[in-house]
């Protein structure tokens, strides 16, 4: 019986956890451009900011995600582009956790932004489980980033 080779058994992970963590982000991005008014509106939901800085917010976070994913995907800063997701999921987290725990019933609108469907009410703690494995994925890219086909890891 052939032993496992350790090292290529992480860089599957360390492969896996970058290019999807890519992935994740251009998918979310992606999904809010050309959709100005219903992001607005689900970022509203969440009755944390303003109508201004709610349509303020809905402007930049697509473009924001899809450039986060995009540094992952080429390889650039690795390491600082998984710390901000770290921070960016963080802040998700919060924002879900305090409307779970105020009672209301929104859809995160993360990867699908549909304005003429039934907003159904999302299941916070499988959202939330979800992002902490995120998490867990940018975290591990930070303490072991997949380098090959980097640009600049």
């Amino acid at each position: 019986m052939k032993k496992i080779d350790k090292a290529l058994v992480l860089n599957i992970i360390s492969a896996f956890a970058r290019f999807y963590m890519a992935y994740i982000w251009i998918s979310a991005g992606s999904a809010k451009i050309n959709q100005h008014l219903a992001v607005a509106q689900t970022i509203q939901a969440y009755e944390i900011f303003t109508p201004e800085w709610s349509n303020y917010l809905a402007y930049v976070i697509g473009p924001l995600e899809i450039a986060g994913g995009v540094l992952l995907l080429l390889g650039l800063f690795l390491r600082p582009a998984s710390w901000v997701s770290i921070a960016v999921l963080t802040l998700f987290i919060t924002g879900i956790a305090q409307a779970w725990a105020r009672g209301l019933g929104i859809d995160c609108g993360c990867f699908e932004v549909d304005p003429n469907s039934d907003a159904q009410v999302q299941n916070y703690f499988k959202t939330i489980a979800r992002d902490l494995f995120y998490i867990f994925l940018a975290a591990w890219t930070i303490k072991r980033p997949f380098k090959k086909f980097a640009l600049h890891p």
